[in-house]
Parts: C-alpha cells; sequence; structure tokens
C-alpha cells in the first residue's frame, strides 16, 4: 500500500512562510516500513494532478478547507481513497465527509494503526475519533519525511499540548477542550539535540500551561544554545526574573495576543489574564529589558471597536517597537464558542466563510455593530501595510533594546518583517481555494 501525505495551501499558491508540518512526522514514526509513503507540501511545491498512490491523507485547517476539497473531489474521481484530519475536519465531520471517504476526528496518534489495518483490510469506517488522549512521552518524530523539501530554516518541537485559558474565538480550546499535557524534559531535550536547526519554534499554544515544567525545561536548554521563540500568555510578562530565565535559555521572541486595548472587549471575549494584567506597558518594559522581541498579535471586530480601532492599534505598536504585529479581522472559526454566537446573533456575514465564492482573504467574517463590514476589512488593511511600510521597519528595527541588542536579533528581525510584509499583500484580497 502506498499513501500521498498532502499539505494543501489556502489558494493552491507557494508562500515563502511555510514551515514544515510537524504532524507529518508524528504520522511518518507511526507508519509501518510495509507502507510506503510519499509526502507533498503545496505551500512549497506544485501537488501533481495524478497521484500513483493508493490513499491520499490531508491535514486540514480552516483557511485551507476549500482547497483540500478540491484536491479530494480531483483525486477521489481519479478512484483513490481520501481521509481527511486535522482541526477543521474535526470541527466539521460531516461537512467534510461530503468531500472524502474518511475522518479523524480528534488526536491522531491512538487511531492511525486501526486506520491503516481497515485500508488493508479494505473496510475503512466514516469517522475515527480516539476515546483517550495521546500521552506526549509516547510520540516520536521522523522528519525524513521532510527529505528534500525546502522550508524555512526553523526547527519546531512541541512540549505541551492544550491552554490553560477558554478565549471565546480560540480553536486550541474547541479541540483540546480542558486537556493540558506536557512531554517530559529529557524527551525534549533529546529532540531539540537531533533537530539541526540552530532556531527553534515551540509550537505550544502557550508554552506556560504548566509553569513549573516550563521552568524545569528553561533551566535545561542553557547549556544548548539554541535561539528559540514561543507563544505565551500575557501573565508570564509580569515576572521579570522568568523572562531573564528564558533569555539566558536562548529565547528571542515571545509571542503575545495583546487582542484590544479595550477592557469591555477582553471580557467579551474571555481574555482573563490580559484584564487581570492590563498594564501592558509594564509587561512591555519587562519584556523588553530581558533583552526579548515581541510578536504582538489584535483582533479587531468586537463589539465595542470602531473603524478607527485598527489605526489606533497600529500607532500603539508602532509607539511600543514590536519586530511584528497581526492586526486580524476577528475570525469566527468553527468549532468555537464565538462562532456560535455570531451564528445565533445571525451576524455571521457567510454561514460558512472558508467555503463562500464571494469571502476573500482579509474580508470581514462578520457583522460588526459599532462599523460596516467595509470599514473592518479596510482598516484591518490598512493597519497591515502602514506597520509592515518600510519606513515603520526600519523605526521598529531601531529598538536597541531587544529589536537590534545583537546581530542574530538584527536578521531574525529583517528576515521575518521582509517575509511577513510580502505575504501580506500576496494572500490580502486572495479567493480561497485557487481562482
Amino acid at each position: 500500500m502506498k499513501i500521498a501525505f498532502i499539505r494543501p495551501s489556502m489558494f493552491g499558491k507557494q508562500s515563502k512562510d511555510a514551515m514544515y508540518p510537524l504532524v507529518f512526522a508524528i504520522v511518518k514514526s507511526l507508519t509501518p516500513d510495509n507502507v510506503d509513503i510519499v509526502f507533498y507540501d503545496e505551500r512549497i511545491e506544485k501537488i501533481p494532478d495524478v497521484l500513483e498512490v493508493d490513499v491520499i491523507a490531508l491535514s486540514v485547517e480552516t483557511f485551507s478547507a476549500k482547497r483540500a476539497y478540491i484536491l479530494s473531489k480531483k483525486y477521489i474521481s481519479q478512484g483513490k481513497k481520501v481521509i481527511m484530519g486535522g482541526f477543521h475536519p474535526s470541527a466539521n465531520p460531516d461537512e467534510a465527509l461530503d468531500y472524502c471517504n474518511s475522518v479523524i476526528v480528534g488526536e491522531i496518534e491512538q487511531v492511525w494503526a486501526k486506520v491503516l489495518d481497515d485500508l488493508q483490510n479494505g473496510n475503512l469506517n466514516k469517522i475515527y475519533q480516539s476515546d483517550k488522549l495521546a500521552d506526549l512521552s509516547s510520540i516520536k518524530y521522523d522528519y525524513s519525511v521532510f527529505n528534500g523539501k525546502k522550508y524555512n530554516k526553523i526547527g519546531l518541537i512541541q512540549f505541551s499540548r492544550g491552554c490553560k485559558f477558554a478565549c471565546e474565538f480560540c480553536s486550541v480550546h474547541a479541540f483540546f477542550k480542558n486537556s493540558i499535557r506536557t512531554k517530559p524534559v529529557d524527551e525534549i531535550l533529546n529532540e531539540l539535540k537531533e533537530i539541526k536547526e540552530n532556531i527553534i519554534f515551540f509550537i505550544d499554544d502557550n508554552l506556560f500551561s504548566n509553569e513549573a515544567e516550563a521552568q524545569k525545561l528553561f533551566e535545561s536548554l542553557i547549556p544548548l544554545k539554541k535561539k528559540w521563540a514561543c507563544q505565551i500568555s500575557i501573565d508570564v510578562a509580569k515576572n521579570p526574573i522568568m523572562l531573564k530565565l528564558m533569555k539566558k535559555a536562548g529565547c528571542f521572541l515571545v509571542l503575545i495576543g495583546f487582542e484590544s486595548l479595550n477592557i469591555d472587549n477582553l471580557k467579551q471575549m474571555g481574555k482573563g489574564a490580559n484584564i487581570k494584567y492590563n498594564d501592558y506597558k509594564t509587561v512591555i518594559q519587562n519584556i523588553y529589558n530581558a533583552g526579548i522581541m515581541i510578536y504582538a498579535t489584535f483582533v479587531i471586530g468586537y463589539d465595542n471597536d470602531t473603524k478607527d480601532t485598527a489605526k489606533t492599534l497600529m500607532n500603539f505598536a508602532l509607539e511600543n517597537k514590536f519586530a511584528i504585529a497581526n492586526f486580524n479581522p476577528l475570525m469566527p472559526m468553527p468549532g468555537t464558542k464565538l462562532y456560535e454566537r455570531l451564528k445565533e446573533e445571525n451576524r455571521l456575514v457567510h454561514n460558512k466563510w472558508w467555503l463562500d465564492d464571494n469571502y476573500r482573504y482579509g474580508d470581514a467574517m462578520l457583522k460588526p455593530k459599532r462599523m460596516s463590514e467595509e470599514e473592518l476589512m479596510q482598516s484591518c488593511k490598512n493597519a497591515r501595510y502602514e506597520f509592515n511600510s518600510y519606513k515603520n521597519i526600519f523605526k521598529r528595527l531601531l529598538n536597541f533594546k531587544s529589536n537590534c541588542n545583537s546581530f542574530t536579533n538584527f536578521i531574525l528581525f529583517l528576515c521575518a518583517n521582509l517575509i511577513s510584509k510580502s505575504e501580506i499583500k500576496t494572500k490580502q484580497g486572495k479567493k480561497l481555494g485557487g481562482e
């Protein structure tokens, strides 16, 4: 039996910001040697129109769902079996089954062996769902699946799954619920020693879901001299001692969801940590004092936002010289509390925006209360473009406490910003799935 793994892109085109999808290294390690595997990532290469395989397995996110369905329809017409897994099919298994033969709901580790057995025996089920959570200590990676692929030179690793918070708009909590698991520190260290890249990104949705284990990890990372970035919640930034330990361990950038400057918005989105630690000035200063760069994210479209909100947030990001910042129109992702609320309030622009032919990347997905859909789209677009202008990239670079405090940070800042600038203009206004 031969299986093709596919990571579809959003538009059927290649991009400059692709990092290798770690899930396929996991699945490769779970696949016996008597099963042949070929892997295609549409974000960095063209997928052949005809695949000489028996089965095709796609990992699908909501923004790539339409493209995945187009590919699936084509390959099923050629007599192939198609399986889908990932966040989107897990939230919408019935929808996905309209386009494929089988769906893996939730984590794959406990069910992949059963899927392979059923394929060999010719009795593939429509849905596979594990009745227990994966033990992270048993998860291994086989990076050989990426041989010959040209990704950004950033190694990926996962220390934990889940998040201790439950923000209304977040797909992570919808997928993992209240489950929070960490991998033993010794295993993470062994994995890091095997990763050839010197720049690492922890893909954890919050590296501090277990703070005691995170501290043990940082202390153990110091001798490896790896440079790494991660996502953290804002409460961590109130701890200067922890931030200094992170810097000593090799951390050069943290991604933080500031989301909004409006307390009522933060309450509506359930961003409890940001409400409790809403002294953003101190938070930012603590991070910069540790010599760490900031990747800030904001969402625009909650009920207290207006057409001027994105501009205000963009100015806030410029004043604080964030290394990178995202200004995203509020995205109601399927399976989240936000999506269900807006659907009940009849405020979704498209019932299924990810399939709607009228939706374009960057468009408003909801009907805001205090501005028009066009104003939401245009204000976010303007904020993205202005923040990433060459003039403002240069101004932000001159943050000598973090963005320009070492040659490594200087190079990483420039690379990240030039790629971000290019991808923002490439994606804005594009039709999902391809023209």
